[in-house]
């Protein structure tokens, strides 16, 4: 399936915010891209805009493409609740997501790598699809032969215990999916609503 690879800094200052981690480069340059810079950008964005802007900040922060988008926003618009919260919890719930979160690779990127090429299994079986969706009560963990990977190790060493969905056993190096998260607990700076409003239209 199609990826983003292009060049990632240049993303974050389309959407004025460093979605990808902390980026040496975009702080040195925190304006949005573009061959004639401010001079010829419209001031202010119409709604509708602002709305798709805040769809595609979501989309390129959990690395989701339009249709598979499309297709959560749908599922969360027939559960129960406010549809913004559920989206967002449906995209924390993917399990490239939830690699990248328990610390086993340092971007969203790397972590759906680490899926794609079967190091990581689901209550001890080996999934290796990036989107599989999580369940409340599911362990996550990476496979016997993987467990010496550099990557891994390297990565688990800065890891931190941030996220109150997520419980973390040091001894087996496995995380536990407790629950989907409030939304207060998703540290994204992502207005779940607008997109709602867009896709509402």
């Amino acid at each position: 399936m199609a990826r983003y690879i292009g060049p990632k800094t240049k993303i974050a200052r389309k959407f004025n915010d460093p979605i990808y981690g902390p980026d040496k480069s975009y702080e040195k340059k925190k304006y949005p891209p573009g061959q004639h810079g401010n001079s010829r950008r419209r001031k202010k964005l119409s709604e509708y805009g602002t709305q798709l802007q805040m769809k595609q900040k979501a989309k390129y922060t959990y690395g989701i493409l339009e249709r598979q988008f499309r297709n959560l926003f749908e599922k969360a618009s027939r559960k129960e609740g406010i549809t913004g919260e559920i989206l967002l919890q449906y995209c924390e719930a993917r399990l490239d997501n939830t690699v990248y979160r328990l610390g086993y690779a340092p971007t969203r990127a790397a972590a759906r790598q680490l899926v794609s090429h079967r190091h990581i299994t689901v209550n001890g079986e080996i999934v290796n699809i990036p989107s599989f969706s999580l369940n409340a009560g599911d362990v996550i963990g990476v496979r016997e032969k993987s467990k010496s990977l550099e990557s891994i190790t390297d990565s688990l060493v800065s890891r931190t215990n941030a996220y109150t969905w997520l419980e973390w056993n040091a001894e087996k190096s496995e995380g536990r999916f407790t629950n989907y998260p409030e939304r207060a607990d998703i540290p994204e700076n992502i207005n779940e609503q607008l997109i709602v409003e867009l896709y509402s239209k």
